[in-house]
């Protein structure tokens, strides 16, 4: 049932265990390039991230199917738990393939718990209140996120590396508690059965939201080169804690979050986000200039502002677009493009990179190329619909 009084038991119920879930599985993030070096695989630091989304991006429609029959709790509780089986697993990896077996196992979490949160919320708060909810959502995924890359970070300089993993582990089993003890939101549900897992071909993609999820792709590629590229620019500026930039620039996010949301409420979501690829560009082109501590802090705040921005407004406006019954499949479709282009962003940065100093700068320029064809498929995109 909708309630006008955003801040309550269940959403804040929420917000703490996503706080914690994003926490865990970006706890490890900071440390995986040079443990992939360890193991030898140091010429594939572009997978760290793209297998990751690859089984994420699989998974989608199914969670989103899930979520819509079965409730939104069961699969925010599986991602969950397969989060705490990957961060307990990372330990006994000894080679370069079961690394990347277990990237891909990992993948899941985020291809089932993100999608049954949105549709939580969703569930929760009333039409003319979604951007500011989902702006409220995002400073907790926020938080969780530079939580978690500043704490992995510092546990990963000051003791053995097997340490973050268990870190990872514990923080995604306190996720399962408080999810364990939150009421469902669903009101006509189905118990599970192993026929639910055969998806039609009009079940994977919400052609209601494939403007939003091609323009998420094109925004998010960023993300995932900065993910992939950033723990070996970060040491290439002498900067020793691998997960002070992803710290710094998800801070910045917080405040314009709940702002953006709120604004989007009022004057539309495309107009914000506009706004936010065309600052999302220019803060590509920032980083690639950085060439010290302070450029750098001042380009991952410029970063966080156009995430800030950007986040809760696609959700946002997806939401708005999406038929109520289809809710979950329509987040699960905004999702698949998500991953999409997290992946993308890594596999080609990765390639651009080629672990060489001297590819930083191109490197950085084509995330600042692909948020800018971002903004103009934007201005296409709503201009062609508004003709229509």
């Amino acid at each position: 049932m909708k309630q006008e009084r955003l801040i309550n038991r269940p959403f804040l119920a929420l917000s703490l265990s996503a706080f914690l879930f994003f926490a865990s599985f970006n706890m490890i993030i900071p440390m995986l390039p040079d443990y992939l070096t360890s193991l030898g695989g140091g010429d594939y630091k572009g997978l760290i991230i793209g297998l990751f989304t690859i089984t994420a991006a699989i998974s989608r429609p199914f969670s989103g199917k899930l979520a819509d029959e079965i409730g939104r709790l069961p699969v925010m509780i599986f991602g969950t738990l397969i989060c705490f089986v990957a961060g307990l697993a990372y330990p006994f990896v000894t080679s370069v393939i079961a690394f990347f077996a277990l990237r891909l196992l990992h993948g899941f979490s985020t291809g089932f718990t993100p999608t049954g949160n949105a549709a939580y919320v969703a569930d929760l708060v009333p039409f003319n209140r979604r951007g500011e909810a989902m702006g409220i959502i995002g400073v907790a995924i926020s938080v969780g996120t530079a939580t978690g890359n500043a704490v992995g970070g510092y546990i990963g300089s000051a003791f053995p590396i097997d340490y973050v993993f268990y870190a990872s582990a514990f923080t995604a089993l306190m996720s399962i508690v408080i999810l364990a003890g939150m009421d469902e939101t669903l009101v006509h549900k189905v118990k599970f059965n192993f026929s639910l897992l055969k998806l039609k071909k009009d079940e994977i993609i919400e052609k209601r939201v494939l403007v939003p999820a091609i323009y998420m792709a094109l925004s998010v590629f960023s993300f995932g080169l900065v993910l992939t590229i950033m723990p070996d620019y970060s040491a290439h500026l002498g900067i020793s804690n691998k997960g002070l930039f992803f710290a710094i620039f998800v801070l910045a996010s917080l405040g314009v979050r709940i702002v953006a949301g709120k604004i989007s409420d009022k004057v539309g979501r495309v107009k914000v986000l506009k706004v936010s690829s065309f600052i999302l560009s220019v803060a590509m082109i920032l980083i690639a200039f950085s060439t010290s501590l302070i450029s750098l802090i001042g380009a991952g705040i410029i970063f966080g502002l156009a995430v800030g921005m950007n986040s809760p407004t696609v959700f946002a406006w997806a939401i708005d677009l999406a038929d109520g019954e289809k809710r979950g499949k329509a987040l699960a479709t905004l999702y698949i493009f998500l991953e999409i282009g997290i992946g993308l962003g890594a596999v080609i940065s990765g390639w651009v990179y080629s672990n060489s100093s001297a590819n930083f700068e191109n490197t950085f320029f084509t995330g600042a190329a692909v948020a800018f064809v971002g903004f103009i498929y934007l201005n296409i995109a709503t201009n062609i619909k508004n003709r229509t």
